[in-house]
């Protein structure tokens, strides 16, 4: 017998629908008929947990950008090294391919953010929690001896995010000539003279 899923993991899987149907229809195109189709509900079914709909694609929004924040955080925590620390937060700051729905969808909040107050506080804020992510690191480096920083923390953080979302839009756009790989390794080039640290890595991502 097929166990009922709690009004928690209901709203999750909608929320998981709204990102699919927003990559395929666009964050300003989508319908609601178009969220529940991808959610396997009806419209009313959907609207019972989420009366607005806006609100459910804020919050798929939100879920989105948890990757690129939150969870680098996460990732970086138990990394002693401000070197070791700088290399894997630019790696995982990048788009996995071409076909990365996370960032597909970022991409897609972006072109919206002229035209939508909400979406355009959602990725300020994410920027700045980025680059205060990034200064964090550079400011502990430079404490420890690793970096010699080339301009103030802020500077060289805001340069590092802005670097991840040029080159993460073309990785999406499919440029025949820069891959996530390709564009690690052009970040870590400008991250090497703004800290004065070589910033080997090992070819994991």
């Amino acid at each position: 017998m097929t166990q009922r899923k709690s009004k928690a993991d209901r709203r999750l899987d909608l929320i998981d629908a709204a990102r699919r149907a927003m990559i395929q229809h666009g964050t300003e195109g989508v319908h609601l008929n178009q969220i529940a189709e991808e959610a396997g509900l009806t419209s009313g079914a959907v609207l019972y947990h989420y009366p607005n709909l806006r609100d459910l694609l804020i919050e798929a929004h939100q879920a989105g950008m948890e990757r690129f924040y939150e969870q680098r955080v996460k990732k970086i925590s138990g990394i002693a090294d401000p070197a070791r620390k700088l290399v894997v937060t630019i790696r995982s700051g990048l788009p996995e391919g071409a076909d990365d729905t996370g960032v597909r969808l970022l991409c897609e909040l972006g072109g919206a953010a002229g035209r939508n107050r909400v979406y355009a506080t959602l990725l300020t804020t994410l920027f700045d929690r980025q680059v205060s992510m990034y200064q964090t690191i550079l400011e502990t480096g430079a404490a420890h001896g690793v970096f010699t920083l080339a301009q103030d923390s802020e500077t060289i953080a805001r340069n590092l995010v802005a670097l991840e979302d040029a080159y993460g839009y073309r990785i999406i756009a499919r440029h025949h000539s820069i891959d996530p790989e390709k564009a690690v390794e052009l970040i870590l080039d400008y991250a090497r003279l703004a800290t004065g640290n070589p910033l080997k890595t090992t070819g994991r991502r």
